[in-house]
């Protein structure tokens, strides 16, 4: 079922979801979290439609606030979606106008879950310092996507040295297989000190520079970083080891494939899939703490701030 609100206001949003409650029996209780999406007017839909999958997991109420600043007159219109037409959720979709985009977090404070925590999410371009936003300042996780902006490593830059517990960025969730599996490779005998570290990716790739300073930060070597272009796929290309028996490389050889090569031992094939939307939101929504080992990357490969 979807409601349209045309010229409305957020109290009578929050009173529409009243009687949706009451009349249709769409009920809130078994909601475990409040997430409110930040984007702009027209590109809702790719996110709503992973949050939804990601609803199956997390059951939640999702508002989007959608804003377009330079409107000349001041509106909201708002959009709600609940039963089939909302996967496991509650879907609010708020598309502020002029002055009103202004307001963003009278906006949606009335509409949040009571006692529930809160998870703010900018699918595009994100702004400085997303704590101290007036998204951001409701939330105890604050979700990131430097890989979307028009520049990821100015925005990853930028990340760094807003931080603060409780942010997370999916140019680090997109590393969560590749971890894995250097880490599982690494836990087999013979159990020698690595000497140094190749990571070989694409120059847009975020996530390239926070696998290299994560290994730099846990084997506590040197780590070269690769970024010449000459493979054209985007993302991580490389992982290359090296000990004084030879090198374990990781290399992702086909999209969800890679291949790995250890010192007197057969190939090895593994998946390793590329991580869409769904996959990582799923995955920060496991966990509401914060993750420190992020901070701890970004402190120690960007200079990040080491606020507690």
């Amino acid at each position: 079922m979807i409601i349209d609100l045309p010229d409305t206001t957020a109290s009578k949003v929050s009173k529409t979801l009243v009687r949706i409650r009451d009349e249709a029996g769409a009920v809130a209780l078994g909601r475990v979290l409040t997430l409110i999406i930040s984007s702009e007017i027209g590109d809702e839909e790719d996110v709503i439609a992973a949050a939804n999958e990601a609803s199956r997991e997390h059951p939640m109420r999702i508002i989007v606030v959608s804003t377009d600043t330079a409107a000349p007159a001041a509106r909201l219109d708002a959009e709600i979606r609940v039963g089939g037409d909302a996967g496991a959720s509650e879907v609010i979709v708020l598309r502020a106008h002029g002055e009103t985009a202004t307001d963003l977090r009278g906006l949606v404070t009335g509409l949040l879950l009571p006692d529930a925590p809160v998870v703010s999410w900018w699918p595009g371009e994100c702004p400085d310092a997303v704590c101290d936003t007036p998204l951001g300042a409701l939330a105890q996780r604050r979700i990131t996507d430097s890989a979307a902006s028009a520049d990821p490593q100015a925005a990853l830059a930028r990340i760094a040295a807003g931080y603060q517990p409780g942010d997370t960025d999916f140019a680090w969730t997109r590393l969560t297989l590749w971890r894995a599996q250097l880490a599982a490779a690494l836990d087999q005998p013979p159990y020698e000190a690595i000497t140094s570290v190749r990571v070989s990716g694409a120059p847009d790739s975020p996530s390239t520079a926070l696998l290299a300073a994560w290994l730099g930060l846990r084997l506590q070597v040197d780590v070269e970083v690769d970024v010449a272009g000459e493979n054209p796929s985007t993302g991580i290309h490389r992982v290359v080891l090296n000990r004084a028996s030879g090198e374990i490389s990781l290399e992702r050889t086909q999209p969800a494939v890679a291949t790995l090569h250890q010192p007197g031992q057969p190939t090895h094939e593994l998946s390793l899939p590329r991580r869409g939307l769904r996959e990582c939101l799923a995955e920060e929504l496991r966990r509401l703490d914060p993750d420190d080992e992020f901070g701890a990357v970004l402190e120690s490969g960007f200079g990040g701030s080491t606020a507690a």
